[in-house]
């Protein structure tokens, strides 16, 4: 009886351990050298003769159970699936559709769309991309042999001072900042994961400087003060939410200086909202994913996606799929934007997500340009170039269809 007992003992002691949250974070380094010309969106890169900070991939594994998920952040104007995926075939010890890879969107990094000239010839570097593709592997798979047991705080609070605004619309934008940060069972933070929206384009490609922008010294920041390793995953911000460097008489501070001023003090508001959430002890994690296609419209993207050396898998003549995830981790939860989404349809989504800690991964798993309603679509001058660097008219409508079926289908945060 005693054997059998001790035995029981044991199963449930597994049974625990098996369920027991834990997280791990990586990166790597992807700075190029020598340096590469920064892109800023559609057109040449422009060369670059300095850089200011280092670009990093940036990964955040979560388990519980069976469930397992890479939350991966690059500091790149884009990443799409087609490189996605290269890095998701050399992944062990994680689903594909369980390996989330999103960016920065900063406008200071090489091309990694390899936009094509008018000629259909690039300048994207495909040696440096593919190296990346293997760091980005490298880190999740790293981060799977570091896991261990963790706690979780998560929390939802405006971000004050002068971070961010609207340039079509200033105050059309979302203040709020989530942060998810995962906490050793010693005490000592894991990873600070940010998401907030706004375009890291303080420096811009212009300039001639290599740069993670704002997002180096918000890294920087959080983990001086000892929030472990820091994560940044982008919001809707488009049409346009950008850095507010706004100074008297219309002028603008695009300066390094400003990058620091900025980065610093959305890393200080992020240790803010989080420290006063409670501890998690120990938070359910669900994963799932679909995929969504949607119509290509726009002659500008579909000349992208037909000429571009890195051919998109799912893209056909007048189409293209992606894959679209909603992500449960304690209480909150994660619905993932190939593109940039204007404010309007992060603020509709945020509202009709189950829970009052939602988290909006723009730019993740690919990167389509700008994501519009059809109300908005073409209907007044200030948007006619995000209008032109959209899939179509029913880009948003489709994306917002599918993204509340994935809330409605799935399980309640807790």
């Amino acid at each position: 009886m005693r054997k059998i007992a001790y035995l029981l003992l044991l199963l449930l002691y597994y049974n625990a351990g098996a369920q027991e949250f834990k997280a791990a974070a990586a990166l790597r380094v992807i700075t190029p050298n020598p340096l590469l010309p920064v892109s800023g969106g559609i057109g040449t890169p422009k060369p670059a003769t300095e850089k200011k900070g280092d670009l990093f991939a940036r990964v955040l594994v979560l388990e519980k159970g069976n469930t397992r998920v890479a939350i991966v952040s690059v500091d790149n104007l884009g990443w799409s699936s087609i490189l996605g995926n290269r890095s998701r075939g050399l992944i062990k010890g994680i689903p594909p559709e369980n390996v989330l890879i999103g960016c920065t969107h900063t406008h200071s990094g090489p091309d990694a769309y390899g936009f094509p000239d008018q000629t259909g010839k690039t300048s994207a570097d495909l040696n440096y991309l593919e190296d990346c593709v293997k760091k980005i592997a490298e880190a999740v798979n790293e981060a799977v042999t570091k896991l261990e047991p963790a706690t979780l705080k998560v929390a939802v609070g405006e971000a004050k001072g002068k971070i961010a605004y609207n340039y079509y619309a200033a105050d059309l934008y979302d203040p709020r900042c989530g942060v998810i940060q995962a906490i050793s069972k010693s005490g000592k933070p894991i990873a600070t994961l940010v998401n907030y929206a706004i375009h890291p384009e303080v420096l811009g490609a212009g300039r001639g400087i290599l740069s993670p922008d704002l997002c180096g010294p918000l890294y920087d920041r959080i983990e001086s003060k000892g929030g472990g390793m820091a994560i940044f995953l982008n919001g809707a911000q488009g049409g346009m939410v950008t850095a507010d460097t706004r100074r008297e008489a219309n002028t603008e501070a695009n300066t390094w200086e400003e990058c620091i001023r900025i980065g610093e003090l959305l890393g200080d508001e992020a240790l803010r909202i989080v420290s006063t959430a409670t501890t998690v002890s120990n938070p359910s994690v669900y994963c799932t994913a679909r995929t969504v296609e949607f119509p290509v419209d726009s002659d500008m993207m579909k000349y992208i996606l037909k000429n571009s050396p890195l051919k998109h898998a799912n893209a056909k003549p007048d189409a293209v799929s992606t894959q679209v995830n909603l992500l449960n981790i304690g209480p909150a939860q994660i619905l993932t934007i190939p593109g940039e989404a204007l404010p309007n349809i992060g603020f509709y989504l945020k509202r009709h997500m189950n829970t009052k800690l939602p988290f909006l991964f723009g730019l993740t798993n690919d990167a389509f340009g700008y994501m519009l309603t059809k109300v908005d679509f073409n209907s007044f001058k200030r948007y006619d170039y995000i209008s032109r660097t959209s899939l179509g008219e029913m880009t948003g409508e489709i994306y917002i269809e599918q993204a509340l079926k994935l809330v409605k289908e799935s399980p309640k945060p807790e």
